[in-house]
């Protein structure tokens, strides 16, 4: 059996799953889904409204986006296979709310313009005791990125990472982070698109070996009020003709000047990017001072609590290694909209120049009001309605996203939205905990 799988708008896995003796008939005509994934809410509610949404008639096609030779065989999960998706028009034509076609849209925008862009995922989760506990159980214990809060886990480290790598995943590392219960894993880099859909396939291949050793894994972004939260930080790198932009220059940290109007881009739509590459409610309950969750608008150079993070090229590591963090970033993002985000500001700050300001090494959360204002540093989005405005006001960020997608995606926030309205914080987190 071959599934095939992608993100809704929510950040939530949906797929359809062929025998393998029907995949070549897939990939040449698709298997029919709803056009109301569209607008499937986190709790799979539907949102009808946007154009061509209004009603339950309609059909599109799911079909594979790299074809037959893009399946993976799943490690650990004998006779099932995986590929990532992409919708497509009854016809055959691009649908205007697919969203992979917008990352394909920028990965083409910044194509034409001479550059190439490189993006890599670090993955935080949180590993409970399976079963519906509330509170959740942790299932380890120990000293914050210390060897022995692993110590009963190593089964499923062993398998996981086995996994990872058989489904080929390439991983930099794994270890405890510093919540209760809570690890990392970061992947290596690559293109946008293939950076997109290993974050998807990285997701199953955890939840799988989770489930096989008695664990449930919870990618949510505050899985409850006592936990650290879960990002999953985005690291992106621009060059032309192979020579990354982020490192040889005059300016701080290295910067080109290109490097630096990429880096102004991002610092000047944060709040809209946030709103797309952090999008839930549990995202702004995450977004906390001192718990490097990005609570500010600014970057900085190694500096954790930072929404960007500025990494710079080293002696020992090179040039090639400069890249930029984005600390708002999760698992209720769609990886593919997030990407386009990011990209999308990236590239008009090279074509718009914006001033970039001056790094912040502190943690303006411990400054006063005044002293934060004195400097240009700003809270982020705190609320949905907050984030909501932010995307709304920005017409580069949804003009990436474009009309389409911005409609529905707007639609499913404003239901989860009204959803949190009527519940506590515990709840809201709870119905959320597993729905990435």
């Amino acid at each position: 059996m071959a599934g095939q799988q992608w993100p809704d708008n929510n950040g939530v896995l949906r797929s359809r799953t062929v025998p393998v003796a029907a995949l070549p008939d897939a990939a040449a005509r698709g298997v029919g889904v709803t056009t109301l994934f569209a607008v499937f809410d986190t709790r799979d509610g539907i949102v009808f409204g946007p154009p061509g949404l209004e009603t339950p008639a309609g059909d599109v096609r799911l079909v594979p986006a790299a074809g037959p030779e893009g399946v993976v065989p799943l490690a650990g999960r004998p006779g099932l296979a995986w590929s990532p998706g992409r919708i497509v028009a009854a016809d055959g034509a691009p649908w205007p709310y697919d969203q992979r076609g917008v990352l394909e849209r920028q990965v083409a925008a910044a194509g034409e313009a001479g550059l190439s862009v490189l993006a890599g995922y670090e993955i935080e989760f949180a590993l409970y005791r399976d079963g519906d506990h509330e509170p959740p159980i942790p299932a380890f214990t120990g000293p914050a990125y210390g060897p022995d809060a692993l110590v009963g886990l190593d089964g499923f480290v062993t398998r996981l990472l086995a996994d990872l790598h058989d489904n080929g995943i390439p991983i930099g590392q794994l270890h405890a982070e510093y919540g209760p219960a809570q690890l990392e894993l970061s992947i290596g880099a690559a293109d946008p698109l293939t950076a997109a859909d290993r974050q998807l396939l990285a997701r199953q291949t955890i939840r799988a070996a989770a489930l096989a050793h008695g664990f449930r894994a919870s990618f949510a972004p505050l899985p409850s009020t006592g936990s650290a939260g879960n990002g999953w930080h985005l690291h992106t790198s621009v060059a032309r003709d192979g020579v990354n932009l982020l490192s040889g220059g005059a300016g701080p940290a290295g910067l080109t000047e290109d490097g630096a109007a990429w880096l102004a881009g991002l610092l000047r739509d944060l709040d809209a990017v946030a709103a797309v590459t952090a999008p839930s409610v549990p995202s702004v309950h995450r977004r906390r001072p001192g718990h490097f969750a990005a609570a500010y608008r600014f970057w900085g150079v190694e500096n954790r609590e930072a929404a960007l993070r500025m990494v710079p090229a080293t002696g020992l590591l090179g040039a090639g290694h400069a890249n930029v963090e984005l600390k708002t970033s999760d698992a209720s993002a769609n990886p593919y909209l997030a990407l386009a985000a990011v990209i999308g500001a990236g590239l008009a700050g090279i074509a718009d120049r914006p001033e970039l300001p001056d790094p912040v090494q502190q943690d303006p959360g411990t400054w006063s009001a005044a002293e934060r204002s004195a400097r240009g540093v700003t809270a982020l989005p705190a609320t949905p309605a907050e984030q909501a405005e932010a995307l709304h006001a920005n017409p580069r960020i949804t003009g990436v996203l474009g009309e389409h997608v911005t409609a529905a995606f707007r639609a499913v926030r404003a239901s989860d939205a009204a959803f949190a309205e009527d519940g506590s914080v515990e709840d809201v987190l709870a119905a959320f905990r597993y729905r990435y």
